[in-house]
């Protein structure tokens, strides 16, 4: 069962309905469902939690005005499914209502032991660091379970007045299984309703209730599925989604038959404040006079927004959808995602470079909007610059993102951009291994106690050189854990290490380490060492007899690194470990060891390569092994031996 939210990112107002399986208790529910002992055995398997009677009814008379009544009825089996004891309801002070709300609670033979009401949840403002004033609040209600199975009754009633789409009925929860659930849509025809069923077949019955529409959905029995490691929720969880084509939102009216009529509605909300000042928008030309070319002038102009202004969430009325004039933020210099994206496009506009808005759904791997399905998915705005060579994106929030780089928080989806001519649904850029590089060169000094110093030199890009950006506003100590864990290196007795300066969007980290023991073991003359300062690659999958969704990792990638270790004096070189050469479809992993006895020393060069972080479910096994036998090469042992005397 998923609890009811109305998610609003803050960053971009979610201007929309998410209902779950929670309302008023609808009449004759049979009251051996609050008995954990008649819960069927087939529904108790993966499962955590059962729900046994579930219902969300919708009344959309007219736009902008819903009225949805939220009921479940939950067994809790084991404490993983505690937060179904979890009530959390966000709204909006100024355009939604929340009422009747009730929780209750039973044992395992359905005795009523608990009950709570509105005026024991926590009612505060949805705020965090980055928001400094917002509209929106939540209510939360949390009860600890003492004794399993437990049944947790819930329902509650919204009255909403502003909204762009209904969001979704979602159905089925992590390892939950369904019993009852029922889902009722009663909606004026005028408005154009719509819905879409996704990762479920379902049969929907439509009937006529006087002058409105009738939509009712049912599940019966639906068994919890085993989860599986590494995929989108939106991959696997079901759900039906919705969405009219008249709507209201904070007073104002718009259309969403198709994408055009909803970015011409966007383009209108933010007509009145794209512009900046006659004087100072000559002020900007005057500073990229020099430069020559639209790009570098472009590129000029994000680095002044970077260095100039920085990211603060205001979500008030309408300002979760519109943003805040480009005069306020050239004053003020501050802005969500809207207004600098806004004020980055006044800036261009300035400058005589057309840009476009364009609202995304942002997250790694997150879902692409459906073109076929016109809704709104969006949390967050980008910018587009349609050169004539190219088409450059902006990430307008970040500080430190290379120009024209987005990274995987919006690539590799679609966008909405806001055009002249209404809506158009664009592909923003794919990630590729290219941008995501790890290039390392390490220097170990061996002592002849098994003792040793290592040099270290890590250059990367992307999303590798965002994680080491990421770590340098954090505490000493933290940094060397995290270093530690990520690069998997043995624990140093001293780490030392230097986070230079981005040069050419590349970060350079430099590592000194001491070891007090270095190798593995050692037997008489002989010590056994790991080969390397530490491993590419860390990462193994279990087997499976089937895997049934597709596997995803955060972006694709290439890693190099050249390890040169000088023996101790006395010490020769026994044996090597062999060279390996691996592949799979999306990949492949090569190391080469060399001995030279002149220096006596072993340089060893590895790469890893990772070309498409989605791996189909037809290539698992293939991945399985794979990784498996990259875990194997990596524990192969370099042998020295002390020289005879």
């Amino acid at each position: 069962m998923f609890v009811k939210n109305i998610y609003r990112l803050a960053c971009i107002g979610f201007a929309l309905i998410t209902c779950g399986t929670l309302y008023a208790q609808p009449k004759g529910i049979d009251k051996e469902l609050y008995k954990a002992a008649t819960i069927p055995d087939s529904l108790k398997e993966n499962a955590n939690a059962v729900v046994r009677y579930s219902s969300d009814d919708y009344l959309i008379k007219a736009p902008g005005k819903a009225v949805i009544k939220h009921y479940s009825l939950v067994t809790i089996l084991n404490e993983k499914a505690d937060g179904e004891a979890h009530l959390h309801i966000d709204y909006n002070r100024k355009y939604d209502a929340i009422s009747s709300i009730e929780m209750k609670v039973y044992n395992a033979a359905g005795v009523l032991i608990k009950k709570y009401g509105k005026s024991d949840m926590y009612d505060a403002l949805a705020t965090d660091d980055a928001t400094i004033a917002t509209d929106d609040r939540y209510l939360a209600l949390r009860h600890v379970i003492s004794t399993y199975p437990a049944t947790i009754e819930t329902s509650y009633e919204e009255d909403l007045s502003s909204f762009v789409d209904l969001g979704s009925w979602y159905i089925q929860g992590t390892e939950t299984s369904i019993q009852n659930a029922v889902c009722t849509m009663t909606v004026n025809p005028d408005l154009g309703f719509r819905f879409i069923n996704e990762n479920i077949k379902l049969e929907t019955q439509k009937a006529k209730d006087g002058i409105l529409d009738t939509y009712n959905w049912q599940i019966k029995n639906l068994k919890s599925v085993k989860p599986e490691d590494e995929v989108p929720n939106w991959q696997i969880t079901k759900k039906v989604s919705f969405a009219i084509n008249q709507f209201i939102y904070c007073g104002s009216a718009g259309t969403f038959n198709n994408w055009s009529d909803y970015g011409k509605w966007l383009s209108g909300l933010k007509s009145d404040v794209c512009t900046l000042t006659p004087q100072r928008a000559e002020e900007i030309k005057k500073m990229t006079d020099s430069l020559k070319t639209d790009k570098e002038k472009a590129r000029f102009l994000y680095n002044y927004l970077q260095k100039n202004v920085r990211y603060v969430s205001i979500q008030l009325g309408i300002g979760g959808l519109k943003p805040l004039p480009a005069t306020f933020v050239d004053q003020k210099k501050y802005g969500d995602c809207k207004a600098l994206c806004n004020y980055m496009y006044a800036l261009l506009k300035a400058v005589n470079i057309p840009s476009y808005y364009a609202e995304v759904n942002a997250g790694t791997n997150e879902e692409p909007a459906n073109p076929v399905f016109p809704n709104r998915p969006f949390n967050h705005i980008i910018l587009c610059i349609p050169f004539k060579s190219d088409t450059t994106w902006l990430e307008c929030t970040s500080n430190t993102q290379p120009f024209g780089k987005l990274g995987t928080f919006t690539e590799n989806r679609n966008a909405l951009l806001i055009t002249e001519d209404g809506g158009k649904l664009v592909n923003t850029p794919r990630s590729t291994m290219s941008n995501n590089t790890f290039n390392s060169d390490v220097h170990i000094t061996l002592a002849p106690d098994g003792g040793a110093k290592a040099k270290i030199k890590i250059l990367s890009t992307g999303e590798v050189r965002d994680t080491y950006i990421g770590i340098s506003a954090q505490k000493l100590d933290y940094q060397k854990e995290f270093l530690i864990r990520r690069l998997h290196m043995k624990q140093p007795s001293l780490l030392d290490f230097k986070l230079s300066d981005n040069k050419d969007d590349v970060k350079q980290v430099d590592l000194d380490l001491e070891y007090d023991k270095f190798y593995d073991m050692a037997a008489g003359e002989k010590q056994f060492y790991r080969p390397r300062a530490f491993d590419l690659w860390n990462v193994t999958v279990p087997v499976l007899d089937k895997r049934n969704a597709d596997y995803y990792f955060d972006y694709p990638m290439q890693k190099t690194c050249t390890t040169t270790i000088d023996l101790p004096t006395g010490f020769e070189m026994e044996s090597l470990p062999t060279n390996v050469s691996l592949k799979f479809t999306y990949g492949s992993y090569n190391v080469n060891y060399q001995y030279l006895a002149d220096k006596n020393e072993v340089v060893s060069t590895t790469s890893f390569v990772l070309t498409n972080q989605v791996i189909p479910a037809a290539k698992y096994n293939e991945m399985q092994q794979y990784m498996d036998n990259i875990a194997k090469a990596q524990n192969k042992k370099l042998v020295i031996r002390r020289k005879a005397s």
